[in-house]
């Protein structure tokens, strides 16, 4: 913590409003390390213990999109991260759509990560119960971390770093000492129980767990906005993911085996149930401040990025001019107060007193949103490579697994969710139009 510290301070001295290799890191693992690691073992409890494979698959299949992620920083070393990757690739309308579909999936991700905040401040104030106080408070939290964000990226980038190492507190408690509590019976009676084939439970499970990885591109995105891009982007999407998928595999296998899925399946806040188990009410409160912590650094993450994509497509002209209004520190402040308006009518519009199915809904707008773009971004990657590149044949392989895994996570959503998926590009076509018409 003292070296990141020191980090900023020099930077800040050397090249004010740049993130360097310490709180970059810490962006990509804190916008990973969020609401996915907290509120997620509640909701994979409806599928089954199976789903600690479906990390497994998921954490590889991160991995494969961290390499693309981090070549592609060295080829297309712009602001946007997917959005800049596909235009360059496929031109505007497939980046325009990217841009469109990543620039929601950040926004409704953001309300994913609010309502398990929300989850985590019952444990102190149980009246949140009142959805009408709930979405109230909610809507406050997301202004407070916008205005945050409007003072400065490195204001932003300090924000990350403290609640990155802070969250760890309560996630290390439950991987470490749940393990005394661990049930093999629990764990093994509720393997499977949606009533669907194991494969079927597998795949849904590696879907809701790629919640957990969303934000593997997050250091790509504020290109600009780094020292040195060409080494700290691509090592900080590395080591950003390697840090996530340890602690998510070792965590999650330990709170599915402290209490029984019946239990677990409707649990706002399931690590500060399993820390009450571990040291009583005390332990609860630690781990709920913990889990608080997490959320809100994760939000401020994400709120650094949510008017980056969107502003990179306005810069180009694929985007409505106003998203790229800047302040005198380079702020893109109308981009943020659209994005936060946006947020506060979808929490709005979707409140509901079972912030579990909240959470569910909102998570999986957000990954298959998410998809799209990383998909595009997989074989951007193949078009892209330089035909004299060395390793030209280990990257195009990495870049097919990683399209094959995009592509099977969003074949394993709801068909629900791929129906509203499916309408939404459609809804690409006329939008792109008007704004290229006004252009």
């Amino acid at each position: 913590m003292l070296f990141c510290i020191f980090e900023i301070k020099l930077k800040m001295k050397k090249k004010k409003n740049k993130l360097g290799l310490c709180s970059l890191t810490a962006l990509v693992a804190g916008n990973m390390i969020g609401s996915g690691i907290f509120l997620l073992p509640s909701q994979l409890a409806r599928v089954g213990s199976i789903t600690l494979f479906s990390w497994i698959a998921t954490a590889l299949g991160a991995f494969c999109l961290a390499l693309v992620f981090s070549r592609m920083s060295l080829l297309i070393p712009k602001n946007g991260g997917p959005y800049a990757y596909v235009r360059a690739g496929f031109g505007d309308f497939i980046g325009f759509q990217t841009a469109y579909y990543y620039w929601i999936a950040i926004w409704v991700g953001n309300c994913s990560i609010v309502i398990a905040l929300m989850g985590y401040l019952r444990v102190f104030f149980p009246e949140l119960g009142n959805v009408a106080l709930e979405t109230t408070i909610a809507i406050a939290i997301i202004w407070l971390v916008t205005s945050i964000n409007i003072v400065g990226i490195h204001m932003a980038g300090m924000v990350q770093v403290i609640t990155t190492l802070l969250k760890f507190i309560p996630i290390l408690i439950v991987g470490i000492f749940g393990w005394k509590y661990f049930n093999t019976h629990y764990f093994m009676e509720s393997f499977n129980v949606t009533g669907q084939s194991n494969l079927s439970a597998f795949s849904y499970g590696a879907t809701l767990t790629l919640w957990g990885f969303i934000g593997v591109e997050s250091a790509t995105i504020p290109a600009s906005s780094v020292d040195n891009p060409g080494r700290n982007i691509p090592l900080a999407t590395l080591l950003g993911v390697s840090i996530a998928a340890l602690v998510y595999i070792a965590s999650s296998s330990a709170i599915m085996g402290m209490m029984p899925a019946g239990l677990l399946v409707n649990n706002v806040s399931p690590f500060a149930a399993a820390a009450k188990m571990i040291f009583g009410h005390w332990g609860e409160l630690i781990v709920a401040i913990g889990a608080c912590i997490s959320c809100f650094g994760a939000l401020n993450g994400w709120t650094l990025m949510q008017a980056q994509v969107p502003m990179a497509a306005a810069d180009d002209g694929l985007f409505p001019k106003i998203f790229a209004k800047r302040t005198k520190h380079d702020i893109p402040i109308l981009g943020l107060i659209i994005t936060s308006v946006c947020m506060s009518i979808f929490l709005l519009a979707f409140r509901n007193p079972n912030l579990v199915n909240q959470f569910e809904v909102s998570i999986e707008i957000a990954i298959s949103t998410s998809l799209v773009a990383y998909l595009y971004t997989t074989i951007a990657q193949v078009i892209l490579l330089p035909p004299e590149s060395n390793k030209r044949n280990i990257y195009n392989v990495i870049g097919i697994l990683a399209a094959i895994y995009a592509f099977w996570a969003i074949f394993s959503s709801r068909q629900q969710i791929v129906f509203y998926l499916t309408m939404l590009i459609f809804t690409s076509i006329p939008l792109y139009t008007l704004v290229r018409k006004k252009a």
